[in-house]
């Protein structure tokens, strides 16, 4: 519908190269030259300058950036209402998710989603929250879905659901000598924690600075990129680790894993849907309501 060496333009910017943008639109990369070659002419200025091996945005291609931006949020919303008229909902919603969201929240409600609406086409990447957040600079995704109390000041957030973060320990090993852990027991205890950018790890140390403790007072036996891993470790070590409650579940239910109390530890943090300051995403507004009405069912 839009002109496609908006989009090339477009493609160029976000990943700075010409080859990427070639790979991601299926055309060659002297096509792609071309297309951008031309918008220049059109507009009587260089968009990219060249530095070394990379290319970056001129002052003028920044300016173009910005406008493609609108321009590319008011198509996306011209065809919402457009298949609102035909009484179907239709386009293209990237979304992002911190890890433990994107591995045990969101897939069903997606699956929900996919059903009320197939012509929206739907995608799921995951990452850590500081990765989510840079997805959305980036433009690689439309909206966001994190952990953690990240507010920075080019993203809206909007609340979503809560989620328990509770200490779980395999039941095999003992920790502790029966009653609720103290803050000094959690120095002795081998603990597991996730990576660095991470949501649950910055909940998890805002938490801990009401025991008066810090991460570094603590055992740290590892720092792990996933939820996944750390109860695959969990399941061969006496470790501990602090996990979201929906992500265990299952392991509870089988008696594999336990819930280790601390005490005064009570964690209950907030997830939040995320996305650019004003850019108002029809899309992203229908997956927003739909999710929060289909989480209270």
């Amino acid at each position: 519908m839009f002109d496609f060496r908006l989009r090339v333009f477009h493609t160029v910017a976000k990943r700075l190269s010409f080859t990427k943008a070639a790979e991601e639109l299926y055309i060659s990369q002297p096509a792609v030259t071309k297309h951008i070659h031309e918008l220049e002419q059109q507009l009587g200025m260089a968009l990219f300058e060249r530095i070394g091996n990379k290319i970056k945005l001129t002052r003028a291609g920044m300016l173009v950036m910005h406008h493609a931006e609108i321009i590319f949020t008011d198509y996306r919303n011209l065809e919402y209402d457009v298949n609102q008229l035909k009484h179907m909902q239709g386009g293209l919603l990237p979304i992002g998710a911190s890890t433990t969201i994107a591995q045990y929240l969101i897939p069903p409600l997606l699956a929900k989603f996919n059903q009320r609406y197939p012509d929206v086409k739907t995608s799921l990447t995951n990452g850590n929250t500081e990765q989510i957040e840079q997805a959305l600079f980036e433009k690689t995704i439309q909206l966001g879905i994190i952990e953690g109390s990240s507010k920075n000041p080019l993203l809206k957030y909007v609340e979503f659901a809560k989620d328990e973060i509770v200490l779980v320990g395999n039941v095999k090993h003992q920790y502790g000598n029966g009653e609720p852990l103290t803050a000094a027991d959690l120095k002795t205890i081998p603990l597991l924690m996730r990576e660095h950018g991470s949501g649950t790890l910055e909940v998890i140390t805002e938490e801990l600075k009401r025991l008066k403790l810090k991460i570094t007072d603590l055992n740290v036996a590892m720092y792990m990129g996933s939820t996944e891993s750390i109860k695959s470790y969990l399941h061969h070590s006496p470790c501990a680790a602090f996990i979201s409650l929906q992500a265990v579940q299952r392991e509870l239910e089988l008696g594999e894993f336990t819930i280790l109390p601390v005490k005064n530890f009570k964690l209950v943090r907030k997830l939040h849907f995320t996305y650019l300051q004003g850019l108002q995403d029809k899309l992203c507004q229908l997956f927003i309501r739909f999710a929060k009405q289909n989480m209270v069912e």
